[in-house]
Formats: C-alpha cells, sequence, structure tokens
C-alpha cells in the first residue's frame, strides 16, 4: 500500500488514508462500506497517475491501483452472492441534520421492474407532514422504474380532531393512485409499533423512524402538492401561479433529517 511521507502530494496522500480505511473495513468483514472506500481511493489514485510523471513511480502506482481493484472487485462479487442467497444485511446510519439521504437515494437501488407489489407497515401516517412523507414514497414507486400495481399501508388510527384529516388525506392519495393504476389497501391497527417496508421482489427495509424522518416543514403545509393528485386538486385555495412555488419549497425544508441518528436496515435478496 501507498504511504505518506515528506512531500508527498495532498493527493497522494488522500488517497493513502482513503485506502488505508478501506483495507480496516475488509479486515472487520464490513464489507458495503470497504467497497465504497476502496472505490473512492481508486479514483484518487487514478488522478494522482495522472499528474506523475516519473515512470517508476507511475509503474508502482498502475501496480497498487491493480491490486485494490481487484480486492474491490472481489468484495463487490461476495455481497452479490450474499444477496443472491438472501444473505444480505447492509445498515445505514444517517445523523441527525445530514442531508443526501431522500426516498430515491435509500431505495433505489433494491427497486427494479419486478417489483409490483409493497407493504408499508408505520404507525404513524396521521398528521400532514406525515401524510406527505407517504405522497413522496408513493410518488417515488409510480414514477418507476418499478411497475408497482398495490401498495398496503398497515398503520394506526389518529385520535379526536385529526382523525378527519388523516382519513380524507389518504382517501385523496388513494383515489389519486387509482388514476395512475395503482391500488391503495388501507388497514388500520392499534397494535402496531414495527416500522417495515417490502418489496415483493425479496427485499425488506426496516428503518427506525419509518417514513418520518424528515424534519418537520418550516412552513406550514396545508395541502399536498399537484404531483400526483389531479389538476383539479388545488379548487381554488391558492393561486395556480404560487402552487408549484408552494410545492417546491416544501420540497426544499424537508430534507434535514429529524433525530439525532435514524438507523436503517435493508435484508433480503433480489428475486
Amino acid at each position: 500500500m501507498a504511504r505518506s511521507g515528506p512531500g508527498q502530494d495532498p493527493g497522494s496522500t488522500a488517497a493513502v488514508a482513503v485506502i488505508k480505511r478501506a483495507l480496516e473495513l475488509e479486515s472487520e468483514s464490513r464489507y458495503p462500506q470497504a467497497l465504497v472506500c476502496y472505490q473512492e481511493g481508486i479514483d484518487l489514485l487514478l488522478q494522482v497517475l495522472k499528474g506523475t510523471k516519473d515512470e517508476t513511480k507511475k509503474c508502482n502506482l498502475r501496480k497498487r491501483i491493480s491490486e485494490y481493484m481487484d480486492r474491490a472487485e472481489n468484495i463487490k462479487k461476495y455481497l452479490d452472492q450474499e444477496k443472491e442467497a438472501g444473505k444480505y444485511h447492509k445498515q445505514i446510519k444517517i445523523e441527525e441534520n445530514a442531508t443526501g439521504f431522500s426516498y430515491e437515494s435509500l431505495f433505489q437501488e433494491y427497486l427494479n421492474e419486478t417489483v409490483t407489489e409493497v407493504w408499508i407497515e408505520d404507525p404513524y401516517i396521521r398528521h400532514t407532514h406525515q401524510l406527505y412523507n407517504f405522497l413522496r414514497f408513493c410518488e417515488m414507486l409510480v414514477k418507476g422504474p418499478c411497475k408497482v400495481k398495490t401498495i398496503h399501508l398497515l398503520t394506526s388510527l389518529e385520535e379526536g380532531g385529526g382523525k378527519e384529516q388523516q382519513s380524507s388525506g389518504l382517501k385523496e392519495i388513494k383515489e389519486s393512485l387509482r388514476s395512475h393504476g395503482v391500488l391503495l389497501e388501507l388497514e388500520y391497527s392499534s397494535s402496531i409499533h414495527d416500522r417495515e417496508i417490502r418489496f415483493n421482489n425479496g427485499w425488506m427495509i426496516k428503518i427506525g423512524r419509518g417514513l418520518d424522518y424528515f424534519k418537520k416543514p418550516q412552513i406550514q403545509v396545508t395541502f399536498l402538492p399537484r404531483i400526483l393528485m389531479p389538476a383539479n386538486y388545488n379548487r381554488g385555495r391558492i393561486p395556480p401561479e404560487e402552487e408549484n412555488r408552494l410545492a417546491f419549497q416544501i420540497h426544499v425544508v424537508v430534507d434535514p433529517v429529524f433525530h439525532s441518528q435514524v438507523l436503517v436496515n435493508i435484508i433480503g435478496s433480489r428475486l
């Protein structure tokens, strides 16, 4: 492995640090994380190679890059085998105020054209921002690449005055999904606690906060955006020229995550 030392350029030093971390993760059998570090380290080494003029150094760099590429490829093959055997388990930790953890970034890898049915168990699809989160998840499914025909939602009923809002919100989402050829089946339970999402291609995702891991919007959400809703959903509540702007604002403010740490567990195999 390349070693850092006096006179070594910053790019080479960074590559050494990342590759060292990859080797440590591999020795600890933390293969998904090791693969990411190998890929990043190899990219950094390739950049160093481009800027190197000394032929001896270039030859040594090529040997190291080839070695790390082989290690990364072996890890990738192993992870693919684990997925096929149904033994795959990956855990993602989302820290407080982190960004870049949209539903697409978490789920897209496990969605393909074989996905036609989805099960969501989440006791907290009640309040407006939680209904909006569920809507965003449904939008992701409708937009593909999967061919979802049925979505099953098991949640709990809101108590008191919020019950009507929950019922009407889910009803409108159900009607909208029907216009896209997707059936939403609703079921309620007073004893549900676990949060789980399952796809009929073999993948199961468990998120500590369910779909509700975003911070609540900083603006009052009084309507569901029109992305999935029919064109007449607005019904004159806000001017048409303002509707898209407000929907865009809602998308922006819900990006940071909510709690100090959210654990995402992905289990299963691609069928």
